[in-house]
């Protein structure tokens, strides 16, 4: 199968270009040739910019598109009109953040309304799914991905706790231990994506794991274990991680006060549609473990411009101190 990745040289692309050639796809990178030029030699590397130049792809011709880097419809119908012809198939990689709004303890599935508008970054990718479904219609999967995570993330997010519970002493475990929290690891993301455009397998579909619930208390024993060290979690209820004035999603990744009117339920999507077509998941163990492997081999993309600033060594102790002494 002839394969065009959009991007394929920074996290969840790189995973996806592995992916691909592991199975024997005739694979074709377009990206801007910034970013880890040298990989993949057995790929075909196109040079440009999907917003101004895709000169490389006009006149091309691919059985399959996998798109993660699209954020707005006009990248769609420009990288669709520049192409010789449609592809059988094309796999977008949206965002469950197309939904705007999470509200507290409500399950939510793919029938869910999308916000609307073209301001940020959820409206923009809904945009984005329109256009791609109404310009190729049955011949497109849009996958909606919460947190993505696991080796080579740019972003810090996820990778802090893996990080953070290695360096041992006492952790701010944020909320409670029975919490749900979802992500998916990038490789399996990219594994399914291949495989949904090597069936040619159309529709929308939240890409969302664990396949059973998995617990914040379960993902923060799990990185103990592994850390294997003296770390002390130290659960601290939502209204007190608040208090301290502790931003969620960035300084904190995986925690969102339950309550949160607008995002309390984000770890609430429904994830049966996506299981019933062959999404699985590797053990949260396995992602742990191989996140802090790249973590201590590379600085966890220390210098990363996409890096979130997570929480600082002083806040977290700040925090405990006060906690601690009532």
């Amino acid at each position: 199968m002839r394969v065009l990745i959009m991007g394929g040289t920074l996290f969840l692309g790189r995973h996806i270009a592995e992916a691909a050639l592991e199975r024997g796809h005739e694979v074709t990178l377009f990206n801007r040739g910034l970013r880890n030029p040298t990989l993949f030699p057995a790929a075909e590397k196109l040079t440009g910019d999907r917003n101004t130049n895709l000169a490389a792809l006009a006149g091309r011709r691919f059985d399959a598109v996998i798109d993660p880097s699209a954020y707005g419809p006009e990248q769609i119908d420009l990288l669709l009109s520049t192409l010789g012809e449609p592809p059988a198939h094309y796999t977008f990689v949206s965002t469950i953040s197309v939904y705007g709004t999470y509200p507290p303890k409500r399950r939510y599935d793919e029938s869910t309304d999308v916000i609307a508008g073209h301001e940020g970054y959820g409206a923009l990718k809904a945009r984005a799914e329109e256009a791609l479904l109404a310009a190729i219609p049955g011949r497109a999967a849009v996958v909606r991905p919460g947190l993505i995570v696991g080796p080579y993330d740019p972003t810090g997010r996820f990778t802090y706790w893996p990080c953070r519970v290695a360096a041992g002493g006492q952790v701010l475990a944020p909320g409670r231990r029975e919490r749900p929290v979802q992500f998916i690891d990038a490789r399996d993301l990219a594994e399914w994506s291949v495989r949904l455009a090597e069936d040619r397998v159309a529709g929308v579909y939240h890409a969302v794991g664990p396949q059973a619930t998995l617990t914040m208390g379960q993902f923060l024993d799990e990185c103990v274990r592994i850390a294997g060290n003296d770390a002390e979690l130290i659960w601290t209820p939502d209204d007190e991680v608040r208090a301290a004035e502790i931003e969620g999603w960035t300084e904190l990744p995986l925690w969102i006060a339950e309550d949160d009117a607008e995002a309390g339920g984000i770890f609430e999507a429904d994830n049966r549609r996506a299981l019933g077509q062959g999404l699985t998941f590797r053990p949260v163990a396995q992602t742990i473990g191989d996140t802090l492997q790249w973590c201590w081999e590379s600085g966890a993309a220390a210098d990363s411009p996409l890096g979130v600033q997570t929480l600082s060594t002083e806040k977290e102790r700040a925090t405990l101190a006060r906690l601690l002494v009532r």
